[in-house]
């Protein structure tokens, strides 16, 4: 008979963040990031450089977190890293 709290903090992916409303936010859209608006992290930048070199891209090492996350997400894509295969 365990009839915890336990389960307020459960969700199916029990790796994935948990947001202050107890949502997970392993698939936020970066433009709702409460912190998006800040610099890029070093390890963004690291890749992203990374990948502008790969893709044959102009690096804009001045992106937000939330802006170098989708350029990210573009040069993935584009390039082929990242991503599953298909």
């Amino acid at each position: 008979m365990s009839d915890n709290k336990q389960s307020d903090s459960s969700h199916e992916n029990s790796n994935a963040p948990i947001d202050a409303n107890g949502n997970t936010n392993a698939i936020k859209d970066p433009d709702e990031w409460s912190t998006g608006a800040e610099p890029m992290t070093g390890a963004q930048k690291s890749y992203l450089k990374t990948l502008s070199d790969e893709a044959g891209e102009e690096f804009d090492e001045g992106l937000s977190k939330a802006d170098a996350s989708k350029r990210i997400d573009e040069l993935q894509h584009k390039t082929g890293r990242g991503q599953g295969s298909s």
